[in-house]
């Protein structure tokens, strides 16, 4: 899946509540994810660990949409490579 279109499937599944919700709750909820993300990622399994990693991105998504911001184009930034010294492995 593409970022844009899990930021679509966010926006269409959750974008009302997620709104209403706001931006300081949104980063809280992405802030408590990243904790569990942590977690599984110390004491758990892979399935665990997916299941985080897939909540991390939805949160994400859900505060890209609130702010405006286009992930795809947010990404491009490590297209090439090291966004400072554009290369693969990082040269810096």
């Amino acid at each position: 899946m593409e970022l844009g279109h899990l930021q679509d499937i966010i926006e269409a599944t959750y974008g009302a509540r997620d709104r209403e919700r706001g931006i300081p709750s949104t980063v809280a909820w992405l802030c408590e994810e990243l904790g569990e993300l942590a977690q599984s990622v110390r004491k758990g399994s892979r399935a665990e660990q997916e299941h985080e990693f897939a909540d991390v991105l939805a949160w994400t998504a859900s505060l890209a949409n609130q702010l405006g911001v286009d992930l795809d184009a947010a990404i491009a930034r490590y297209a090439d490579g090291c966004p400072k010294c554009s290369a693969i492995p990082c040269a810096c």
